[in-house]
């Protein structure tokens, strides 16, 4: 045998057991996040189908065979069945905060939402709970505003929405993981169906300051450059997801439906020409695409906009009682 056909020969043996690896880990991985019953169960089983998946390389490494291989085929085809059947759910035993699903009424202008949150934050084991109904007029819409808030993960941002009417107040929304109570947020665990996703609609004085005053999360907000219209479709947008999620549970997914992407996916029914963009993964560079975009005011350099726009110290400054969306927008942004 020539040396080409063996040298083809090793790298198509390289790639198969790089995608045996691969789907083996993943496999691994999904068991571990979703096999019914406590952390022992869920790593034994993890454990089983990485020796499982080692076995079938060997045998097929030493036998020169193919037949290991077909039959850790049948078993990730049957992995991925019993994956398939995990379904998202809205009846868990939520934690406080997510406990209650938004939804909305639309009546020409006026939009009526339902479990708005406006909690009083001490520190994040210590709050007053209250959800209420708040009602809306579309036509005294005057602002949409992205708040971007980091945690100290390199390039990942959470990006929350809020729109601002003329007589002073604001809603914000907020595509969440909905977490179960006692449970915490992983990234990883966002692969793997560990989270149903939820959309939160908040008061400016809960949800940002939540994040800055209780988390130590740094925030910035960019007032972003749309019509009344686009404003108008962007909130009902949300709106509309939100129901949806009240009959049609979904996951939330760290990378296909987090809070960015899910907003993307929104304004793309507004502009269907909207460019897709890696910085729509790596949310910390979201405002440089809507710079871009001319999203933001291109009238001041992006620097500019980015040293205004952070929020944080204000935040941390309002007092308890004090106009919260008035204190972090002073001074004004440019």
């Amino acid at each position: 045998m020539g040396r080409g056909p063996v040298m083809l020969r090793w790298l198509l043996c390289g790639l198969l057991a790089v995608v045996v690896l691969g789907s083996g880990g993943w496999g691994g991985m999904a068991l571990w996040y979703q096999f019914p019953g406590g952390t022992a169960a869920r790593w034994i089983a993890s454990l089983i189908w990485s020796l499982l998946v080692l076995l079938a390389l060997a045998w097929a490494w030493q036998r020169r065979s193919v037949l290991p291989i077909g039959a850790y085929a049948l078993a990730f085809a049957l992995l991925l069945v019993w994956w398939s059947s995990i379904k998202p759910s809205n009846h868990k035993d939520w934690a406080d905060d997510v406990a209650q699903l938004l939804t909305g009424q639309v009546d020409g202008d006026r939009v009526t939402l339902h479990n708005v949150r406006n909690f009083n934050w001490r520190s994040e084991q210590d709050y007053d709970a209250r959800w209420e109904t708040r009602s809306y007029d579309l036509d005294r819409l005057a602002s949409a505003d992205l708040i971007l808030s980091s945690w100290g993960m390199p390039g990942i941002v959470h990006a929350l929405i809020s729109f601002g009417f003329d007589d002073g107040s604001h809603v914000v929304f907020s595509v969440e993981i909905r977490r179960q109570r006692g449970q915490s947020f992983s990234s990883i665990g966002g692969f793997f169906k560990d989270f149903e996703r939820t959309i939160v609609a908040a008061d400016e004085s809960d949800v940002i300051r939540l994040r800055t005053n209780v988390r130590g999360e740094t925030d910035h907000l960019f007032r972003l450059q749309m019509s009344k219209p686009v404003m108008r479709s962007l909130f009902l947008s949300y709106v509309r997801g939100a129901n949806e999620l009240t009959v049609q549970p979904a996951y939330y997914n760290t990378v296909t439906s987090n809070c960015v992407t899910i907003v993307y996916a929104m304004a793309k029914r507004i502009d269907p020409g909207l460019p897709y963009d890696y910085r729509l993964l790596l949310t910390a560079y979201l405002p440089s695409y809507l710079y871009k975009l001319g999203a933001l005011d291109t009238h001041y350099p992006l620097s500019v906009l980015i040293g205004q726009g952070d929020i944080t110290a204000r935040a941390r400054a309002v007092p308890a009682g004090g106009d919260f969306s008035r204190a972090i927008r002073t001074p004004a942004e440019p």
